[in-house]
């Protein structure tokens, strides 16, 4: 079966594009072969860090976003991650609509999980009774606690739609923070999670031996967090 994961959120600077990385690198650490597809036409992430597997796609073109979909079904054998930037929802939700994606995807056998990324704030929480109050059971849901923007989510819990998504059958992962020195140099040298957390990559990375061991204890946190979801 044929898996499309969107990772989205639709708010700027919840972490939307430091999941996809991740997710990026755990796919290439678990063997999944995957083709990755990029929304963001100006800071990229899977297109700056892991060029080698990702593509643009233009959320604005039906021919752009058709690919994901062709290419879920061309290649059942690989997952399709695309990252989608700030803003990119209604246009998305157009084209599933006028497209009739989610039935297609049905037909083709095709699953798709929207992983929701949030920070701590109320917007997040807002965005979130957006995504469940359009899509419903249609979707599968992964809701991302990003912890690198903040690690009280009482706002989500008091809320009642992070209980509302777990009865619509969705998963709660938590991504928790990673030294900000360490994710700055990573940045800086555009370099993989692989480049940061091995001593081949060091150079390029400029990272320490005790920087290379945070990302590794960092990744190995995070992965086991996936390995719940069942990528």
């Amino acid at each position: 079966m044929a898996n499309i994961h969107f990772i989205g959120g639709e708010k700027g600077g919840v972490g939307k594009s430091l999941v996809a990385r991740t997710l990026a690198q755990y796919m290439i650490d678990r063997n999944m072969p995957f083709l990755g597809f990029d929304t963001d036409r100006s800071h990229g992430a899977l297109m700056r860090f892991y060029s080698g597997y990702a593509s643009p796609v233009l959320v604005d073109r039906y021919e752009s976003l058709d690919a994901i979909v062709e290419a879920a079904v061309d290649q059942p054998e690989r997952r399709i991650l695309v990252d989608l930037a700030a803003q990119t929802n209604d246009p998305l939700v157009k084209w599933m609509d006028e497209s009739g994606v989610l039935n297609l995807a049905d037909e083709m056998s095709v699953g798709i999980t929207y992983w929701h990324v949030m920070d701590s704030g109320k917007d997040s929480v807002d965005l979130l009774k957006k995504l469940l109050d359009r899509f419903g059971k249609e979707l599968r849901y992964v809701l991302v606690r990003n912890q690198v923007r903040g690690n009280n989510f009482s706002v989500l819990e008091q809320s009642g739609e992070q209980a509302r998504a777990m009865e619509l059958g969705a998963q709660v992962v938590a991504v928790r923070h990673l030294h900000d020195g360490v994710i700055n140099k990573i940045d800086a040298t555009n370099s993989s999670f692989w480049a940061a957390k091995n001593t081949a990559g060091l150079e390029n990375a400029g990272l320490g031996l005790m920087d290379r061991q945070r990302v590794k204890m960092w990744l190995r946190e995070v992965y086991r967090e996936f390995d719940t979801v069942g990528v």
